[in-house]
């Protein structure tokens, strides 16, 4: 595996593990933001816009929501 894959796994992993954490704490909403916007990185590096706008957006929400969570 390159660097390049083993960024794009870390990313997606923290997202998985961050989502299913967000009712824990307010942080995890943050974390999960974070790990949307290095996915989004990761997409516009491999070369897959379309991946990138998704995770940019989602990234976007998560932070709207981080927001408007007491």
């Amino acid at each position: 595996m390159d660097a390049l894959t083993l960024f794009g796994l870390f990313a997606v992993t923290a997202m998985l593990v961050c989502y299913a954490l967000e009712d824990r704490s307010h942080w995890f909403v943050l974390l999960f933001a974070g790990s949307c916007a290095l996915g989004s990185a990761y997409g516009f590096i491999q070369g897959a816009w379309p991946f990138s706008v998704v995770e940019a957006i989602w990234a976007v929400v998560a932070l709207r929501r981080r927001r408007l969570k007491p």
